[in-house]
């Protein structure tokens, strides 16, 4: 759902600028309560992660494809805040090295893809959890509805936008209903992707997971017929989390390099949901061309590489890296933001300690 230049007039493309610059500056401060030095990495993998599956359109209906938008997977699997700026990372990257969404639409893209999402993913998913059962697999449930319904919410998102400020004269209704309708199918996909993703993660390390965190009951012993909490793990157990820790993001790192370095050769080719919507209602009247279509990655694939297998291969490849090293380098920072204001309180402590 990538939008291009040309389909929002430029007023409205810079009031979203504004309006997105502004959610990424809220989502920088709240992430400073969901990162610390441990989590950043993971962070920067999901950015990566997300960047590397969007690369593998699914099949939805006859001409048509769709591919995750992340939204929900991010905000679940680190923090809503955190979640939001992994998906801006990402459309940055793929808007100025891959020419894949305008420069000037970037603010929609970013409301639509990264804000919608990931507001109406979470919010629906603490929902979820606060009616089912406290269990792991009620947070896979409540992952999977999240993230079918932040797909359609985004496409009402997009039509909104499309009706304020549009550059063609064109029935809104018909286009709410056909963007609506087609992202209601891609939305099962996403939905299949983030439930699967979120369980995989959940079944190795389920406290490196934002959305589970306090859903476990404290283990219960029946001591003379009462029940009373069991002791707390020993502390022994730390450096084999610390292990695991670093294969979690060794395995999604190689997860990721495999879906966009190989994997997304037989991705689907045919329009995604919002291009096939823009051909038939006449959307793309006025598209432009992008800024960056001379790049050396433009469309994903790499300039002066004839054999498109290894051309794509390649740009994935390096779309992934880059994405997993600016993504960590900006949540590593916030992360040290965070400690940094309670240093001197902790270092008194400290000497109180000793």
């Amino acid at each position: 759902m990538h939008v291009p230049d040309g389909f929002i007039n430029a007023p409205v493309s810079a009031v979203t600028g504004v309006v997105a610059a502004g959610a990424v500056a809220v989502g920088l401060r709240g992430a400073r309560r969901e990162l610390d030095e441990r989590t950043a990495p993971l962070a920067g993998l999901v950015a990566a992660f997300v960047f590397a599956v969007q690369m593998l359109n699914f099949p939805v209906a006859a001409g048509t494809s769709g591919h995750l938008l992340g939204g929900a997977l991010a905000a679940i699997l680190v923090g809503p805040y955190t979640g939001m700026l992994c998906i801006a990372v990402v459309l940055l990257m793929q808007g100025v090295l891959f020419a894949d969404g305008g420069l000037t639409a970037l603010g929609v893209n970013v409301l639509v893809m990264g804000v919608v999402t990931v507001v109406v993913a979470y919010a629906l998913f603490r929902g979820l959890l606060g009616l089912l059962p406290r269990t792991r697999r009620s947070v896979t449930v409540a992952s999977f509805v999240a993230a079918l319904v932040s797909v359609p919410a985004a496409a009402a998102a997009f039509t909104l936008i499309y009706w304020i400020g549009g550059t063609t004269d064109i029935a809104i209704g018909k286009v709410f209903t056909a963007m609506v309708g087609v992202h209601t199918l891609i939305g099962i996909g996403e939905a299949v992707i983030t439930a699967l993703t979120v369980g995989a993660v959940i079944a190795v390390r389920p406290d490196l997971v934002h959305g589970a965190r306090g859903l476990t009951a404290p283990l219960k012993l029946r001591v003379d017929g009462e029940l009373v909490d069991a002791p707390a793990a020993r502390p022994a157990a730390a450096p084999a989390a610390t292990r695991s820790h670093r294969g979690l993001w060794a395995t999604g790192l190689v997860t990721a390099l495999v879906l966009a370095g190989f994997v997304s050769f037989y991705a689907s080719s045919n329009p995604d949901g919002l291009e096939k919507v823009a051909a038939d209602k006449g959307i793309d009247e006025k598209v432009e061309e992008h800024a960056a279509k001379d790049s050396p990655l433009a469309d994903y694939g790499v300039k002066d590489v004839s054999d498109a297998r290894i051309s794509g291969g390649l740009a994935g490849v390096i779309g992934v890296g880059v994405t997993i090293a600016v993504g960590s380098g900006v949540f590593y920072v916030v992360a040290r933001r965070r400690r940094t204001p309670d240093a001197p309180a902790a270092t008194a402590h400290d000497r109180e300690t000793v």
